[in-house]
Order: structure tokens, then sequence, then C-alpha cells
């Protein structure tokens, strides 16, 4: 019923830049929180960023002041701006998000299919 997209993973250089977008689409009747997460090879899925409804928002210690997380509720869309990026960064990047749907009302949780972010020379 409903689908999260992302886009933007791929090879940066440390130091560089990379915008992750997560766009939800099908039978959505309102979205509230959405969030980033990321697991490393071997290591724990984890909490990057998240934003609620009503734009206020939060970050993992790790990425505070370099990475910037926004939605634009019209669209339907969530994007990570992620600078000054570390080999530390690397991870999948997984889009998450809490979805009302039509026409019954039920609260569901949807995650994307994540995107690779890799941080290296």
């Amino acid at each position: 019923q409903v689908q999260l997209v992302e886009s933007g993973g791929g090879l940066v250089q440390p130091g560089g830049s990379l915008r992750l977008s997560c766009a939800a689409s099908g039978s959505i009747f309102s979205i509230n929180a959405m969030g980033w997460y990321r697991q490393a090879p071997g290591k724990q899925r984890e909490l990057v960023a998240n934003i609620a409804g009503g734009g206020v928002t939060n970050y993992a210690d790790s990425v505070k002041g370099r990475f910037t997380i926004s939605r634009d509720n019209a669209k339907n869309t969530m994007y990570l701006q992620m600078n000054s990026l570390k080999p530390e960064d690397t991870a999948v990047y997984y889009c998450n998000s809490a979805v009302v749907v039509r026409y019954t009302y039920n609260h569901l949780e949807v995650w994307g299919q994540g995107t690779l972010v890799t941080v290296s020379s």
C-alpha cells in the first residue's frame, strides 16, 4: 500500500557531501514522524536523525552539526543533507516512516529498501 523509495547514495571522498532523498507513495492519509537509520557491516542499525510532523528534529551525536534532516510535506519527501563525510559514515542508510493509510486509517511503519553510502578515497 505504501512504498518508500530512496535515492542519492553512492561513493564520495572524505570531507565530501551527499544528499539523500526518501519519497513516500501509495494510499497515504498522513505521515507523522520520519527518520533516517543506518547500518554498517557487522554493526547494529542505529538512528541517524528523525523529524516530527511539525518539523522538530533530533540527531545522533555522531552526526550532529554535519547532517541536516528536512521534509517537504506537500511532496511526501524527506531529505538528509550530509556534509563533512567521514569513513565511519559508511553504511546502508534506511528511510523509515510512520504512515496512516487510506481508507482504513490503520497505522503502518514502513521501511525503505536502503541505499549504500561509501566514504572512501
